[in-house]
């Protein structure tokens, strides 16, 4: 991403343009006016990923030109996290004349959190053995020495060496609240942990006046979920990823929410289920009676394909349906089928994505 691009000063316009673009696009839905959450203009991403390089006694990160594939050395990174930056050249000055640390070392990835801890995944060509376990625990020690509550991964071909954990805690702050979330390394987490406050608050506000039972669809690590819970009597949530679940059941003891339920299942099997298709073991096992909720309000925050037909049927069915999207293009498909029976009272833009083309939008509506 070429400096002139992400120049803090043109961050405005960049957000309108977004603004006006999603605007344009889902004019024919008849939209309330647009809601704009802006981002920081830098230091906004909590997770970075660089490749290292090799030359002779140096050692320094590089990215590489997306359009052209050129490869450009990176010293400081603007949309990464002022964590990130103020580690970036420290952990590879320790690196680069330690050879166990560094021998065919080829990338490193972040994942920060505004709470202040940050975990580094160290990623290698070769197999890790006692010796780098030894000399990673010393750079881990001297880093945290100067003042970082960092943890270490070592990763190579079919290895996962974790020092102490594998996970950072983040804190959001929803309006007067604040929310503990565990964050899994190379799990799913929001890059935006300014964004992704509003983005809560957002949908709290959304919801305020709820009766019943709330019903999520893919959930994550409950990032809304637990949000969300106080506005309704129960929670029910599913998420197929086994890390994301682990997380979300961690994170609602963390919070102390008893209201909240977690199944590991796919939104396609769910539909199934509460259509009566088919029986789940699982469901059983947990003694989840789907019966028993009285759900008036369905969220969903579906992967870049969207949700499919059979899903949005399922979703047709719900009072009220809150739907935030990473991708406006599939948005934009299912709400075809939405907006037959409900219509938009809510349309948001969270600038998740600063100087990109991506527009993470949220849509509120309500039963015709």
């Amino acid at each position: 991403m070429a400096d002139e691009v992400m120049n803090p000063a043109n961050y405005q316009q960049q957000l309108d343009d977004k603004a006006e673009r999603l605007t344009g696009m889902f004019a024919q839905f008849d939209v309330p006016e647009l809601e704009v959450y802006h981002s920081p203009a830098e230091h906004y991403r909590m997770r970075a990923e660089f490749r290292v390089w090799h030359e002779g006694d140096e050692l320094y990160y590089v990215m590489f030109n997306q359009e052209t594939r050129e490869k450009y050395r990176v010293d400081q990174f603007l949309p990464a996290s002022r964590l990130i930056n103020d580690l970036m050249p420290l952990l590879v000055e320790a690196m680069k004349d330690n050879e166990v640390l560094r021998k065919k070392l080829f990338q490193v990835d972040f994942l920060s959190t505004l709470s202040g801890e940050i975990l580094v995944s160290l990623l290698y060509h070769r197999q890790l053995d006692d010796e780098w376990t030894q000399e990673t625990k010393a750079l881990k020690q001297r880093l945290n020495d100067e003042g970082f509550n960092l943890n270490i991964i070592g990763r190579a071909r079919k290895m996962k060496i974790v020092l102490d954990q594998d996970y950072v805690i983040e804190k959001l702050k929803v309006n007067d609240d604040t929310l503990i979330y565990q964050q899994v390394e190379n799990s799913f987490t929001q890059p935006n942990g300014i964004v992704a406050q509003k983005m809560l608050e957002w949908a709290v506000d959304c919801t305020l006046d709820s009766e019943g039972d709330l019903l999520e669809l893919y959930c994550g690590n409950g990032n809304f979920s637990l949000a969300l819970a106080k506005n309704f009597e129960r929670v029910l949530a599913t998420e197929l990823a086994k890390p994301s679940v682990e997380s979300a059941q961690y994170n609602i003891k963390a919070n102390n929410i008893d209201n909240v339920q977690i199944i590991r299942m796919s939104a396609e099997d769910f539909t199934d289920a509460m259509e009566g298709k088919r029986e789940f073991r699982r469901l059983k096992d947990q003694n989840i009676d789907l019966q028993s909720y009285n759900c008036n309000t369905i969220f969903v925050d579906p992967p870049r394909s969207g949700m499919d037909e059979g899903t949005c049927r399922m979703v047709q069915g719900y009072e009220r349906i809150m739907y935030i999207s990473c991708n406006p293009d599939t948005l934009k498909e299912n709400l075809e089928i939405l907006s037959e029976t409900h219509r938009i009272t809510r349309f948001a833009l969270f600038d998740q994505f600063p100087y990109t083309h991506h527009m993470e939008a949220g849509v509120f509506l309500e039963r015709k």
